[in-house]
């Protein structure tokens, strides 16, 4: 029952913008650590941004100015505003839902930044 749908990827050009959503359901969102990751073609997943349940963040430091993870805990959803995005930002973003031992992910949103 427990389900994380991301949307909002899509195209967009060098230097637009673009948010992701993460929309949970079948868990306790408030006890959950909320983060994004992503995977482009031929590399690692990494973790993008993560927010705690008391708001805390962290960002990989190729998105720290650029990017910025929030949470809604009374709509259950995770978001990752993105500016002024990058070629290099092109990959599959993933929303990742962890506490303890418990560790849940979504499909995947295509991000393509491209002209």
């Amino acid at each position: 029952q427990v389900q994380l749908v991301e949307s909002g990827g899509g195209l967009v050009q060098p230097g637009g913008s673009l948010r992701l959503s993460c929309a949970a359901s079948g868990i306790t969102f408030s006890r959950y650590v909320m983060g994004w990751y992503r995977q482009a073609p031929g590399k690692q997943r990494e973790l993008v941004a993560s927010i705690t349940s008391g708001g805390s963040t962290n960002y990989a430091n190729s998105v720290k100015g650029r990017f910025t993870i929030s949470r809604d805990n009374e709509k259950n959803t995770v978001y990752l505003q993105m500016i002024s995005l990058e070629p290099e930002d092109t990959a599959v973003y993933y929303c990742n839902a962890a506490r303890a031992m418990l560790a849940y992910w979504g499909r995947g949103a295509q991000v393509t930044v491209s002209s």
